[in-house]
C-alpha cells in the first residue's frame, strides 16, 4: 500500500512539474515575442531611411514600391564572442539589410557576406 501512495505522489509531482514548466515557458515566450516586436519597431524607420539612402546599382524604394514585406530581425553567431545582428526587408524583389549596430544598409546581399 505505501509503495502505491509514494508512487502515485512521485506522479503527482512530475505532472505538477511538467505543468509549471510548460506555464512559465509560455510566459516567457510572450515576453520575448513582445520584446522582438518593441525591438523591431524601433528599428524599422532607420531600416527604411539608410535602405533609401544606399547606393546601389538597383534602386530601393519602399515607399514608392508595389510590393514591400519584412523579413524582420535575424542574427548570426559568427564566434563564441560575435553575434551579427540583420534587419532585412524586400520591396519589389530588392533586398536590403540594415545593421541596427552600425546603421549602414547593403542592398542586394547577403548580411553573412558583411565585414
Amino acid at each position: 500500500m505505501w509503495f502505491q501512495r509514494i508512487v502515485v505522489a512521485l506522479l503527482l509531482l512530475a505532472v505538477a512539474g511538467l505543468a509549471t514548466t510548460a506555464y512559465i515557458d509560455w510566459k516567457v515566450s510572450g515576453q520575448l515575442q513582445t520584446l522582438r516586436s518593441f525591438v523591431e519597431g524601433y528599428v524599422f524607420a532607420d531600416a527604411v531611411a539608410a535602405c533609401e539612402r544606399a547606393s546601389s546599382t538597383t534602386p530601393f524604394k519602399w515607399n514608392g514600391g508595389s510590393s514591400t514585406r519584412v523579413i524582420g530581425l535575424n542574427s548570426v553567431k559568427l564566434d563564441k564572442y560575435n553575434v551579427v545582428a540583420s534587419y532585412t526587408l524586400v520591396a519589389d524583389g530588392v533586398f536590403c539589410d540594415f545593421d541596427p549596430i552600425k546603421k549602414k544598409a547593403s542592398i542586394g546581399s547577403s548580411f553573412l557576406d558583411r565585414d
